[in-house]
């Protein structure tokens, strides 16, 4: 069947050898560095360019803080020692996701115009990367109740498909458009779904069909992966969104990048790649190289949209909530019937509407279920608590096929930086993809990193 016998007795190290052979090849170590400061330096660059672009934003560059710019994401940069020493897991590839973020709204904290407690919401917000990242970054040992064998899971991997296909069919009966990339926002204010359709949508596009692919993909089972390429194409004109648009091919490249480089080089390179081409792109369109109709799409999409703007949020959080109440949670759609909320509003609603430019912000867990929830002083304490459940997942995932979970946690971390914590685990089924992970079939035979 393509997947390894489950009584084959595991080596105590099977999970993944980047730490033993990171401290033998020290310049494999060296290099991951090496990248991680270039990327942050790259970082800051782009966040300048943006700045020259979208003033409207609230993004501000000005020389004369650069220095203090500097030190401050300089001194930051002390915590990529932890993603140096760490090995490869869904919580180093959210982490580092997460990692970057934080370290564009300290740069944006040094020169937004604002009104609030910078020093404070600064140092904030880098204790509660580092309360995040000690216990993410960490791969526990969970007792394995229950593996299931090749057959029954390759089963299971059908009905995933099935559910995946239904879930499309009965997306499409409530809302199915075709129409062009750019008019999107034209049309998806209008969609209208019952909320257990948009949780169905949620986790199969999020959780269930990248977990497919990333299962036949990895074992040579092409034709099976490429249908489920094409099912998650289908979800576009249900959902007008972005990133149904391009999961599809953000799978491809993500499973072909594993095939030739190391986990954490991949996520590094995840991230760091497209934002060098944005950067090169507006360089070439400033100096009347490539027109603007070829070079800003891309740097609107990666530098401001996909970069940007989750480090932006945490400013506006910032700022919205240094004179508003605290919700205390309340945002939870969970949670609101049972405590008052003073927000009647989702929250990217109430921010969106305050400070009017910027759309719909839903923001990462560190300005909602920190900023939003319990204010600057406590807001490490709720991301050491979100870490708490990522290094579950980390070891829910132990003796798995790293590449596999890899692959199919490929949104996961772009849905982190502009989806709160709890939305992530519920609406878009992190915890359902936690669970398969868990009862998968173990593959013994594979090197990670």
């Amino acid at each position: 069947m393509g997947y390894p016998n489950r009584h084959m007795v595991p080596p105590t190290d099977f999970t993944d050898h980047s730490a033993a052979d990171g401290f033998r090849l020290r310049g494999n170590n060296r290099g991951i560095a090496l990248l991680i400061l270039c990327h942050l330096a790259l970082g800051s660059i782009s966040l300048i360019c943006v700045a020259r672009i979208y003033p409207i934003y609230y993004i501000v560059f000005d020389n004369e803080r650069l220095p203090a710019a500097i030190a401050t994401v300089a001194a930051f940069a002390v915590v990529t020692i932890l993603f140096v020493r760490a090995r490869f897991s869904i919580g180093f590839f959210a982490g580092y996701y997460l990692f970057v973020m934080v370290a564009g709204y300290l740069w944006l904290n040094t020169f937004t115009e604002l009104d609030y407690n910078h020093r404070l919401s600064g140092l904030s917000a880098a204790a509660s990367a580092v309360a995040f990242l000690l216990p993410a970054l960490y791969q526990p040992s969970l007792p394995r109740l229950l593996t299931l064998s090749p057959q029954a899971f390759e089963r299971l991997l059908g009905c995933i498909v099935l559910i995946g296909a239904a879930a499309a069919a009965i997306g499409a009966y409530y809302n199915f458009r075709l129409v062009s990339l750019g008019d999107i926002y034209t049309y998806r204010d209008a969609l209208t779904a019952p909320t257990l359709v948009n949780y169905l949508v949620g986790v199969a596009t999020t959780a269930l069909l990248p977990f497919a692919f990333a299962c036949y993909a990895v074992h040579g089972k092409l034709w099976r992966a490429g249908t489920v390429l094409i099912l998650l194409l289908l979800f576009f004109p249900v959902t007008l969104s972005k990133q149904a648009f391009f999961t599809p091919a953000w799978l491809v490249l993500m499973f072909v990048a594993t095939r030739f480089i190391g986990l954490r080089l991949t996520v590094i390179l995840s991230l760091l790649l497209p934002t060098a081409a944005g950067v090169v792109l507006f360089a070439l369109y400033q100096y009347g190289l490539l027109p603007e109709r070829f070079a800003m799409p891309v740097f609107q999409l990666v530098n401001l949209r996909m970069v940007a703007i989750p480090s932006l949020a945490m400013d506006y959080y910032n700022a919205f909530f240094f004179t508003h109440d605290l919700t205390h949670f309340c945002q939870i759609s969970y949670l609101k019937p049972l405590m008052p909320c003073p927000y009647r509003e989702p929250l990217a609603v109430v921010i969106y509407n305050w400070f009017g430019i910027g759309g719909y912000m839903n923001a990462s867990l560190f300005a909602t279920e920190g900023i939003a929830s319990v204010g600057p002083l406590l807001a490490p304490i709720s991301a050491l608590v979100c870490g708490i459940v990522i290094a579950v997942a980390n070891g829910m995932s132990a003796g798995a096929s790293q590449r596999i979970v890899l692959v199919s946690a490929a949104l996961l971390p772009q849905t982190l930086l502009n989806v709160p914590f709890t939305t992530v685990m519920l609406t878009h089924g992190a915890v359902v993809l936690f669970l398969l992970w868990y009862v998968m079939p173990r593959d013994t035979s594979e090197r990670a990193d």
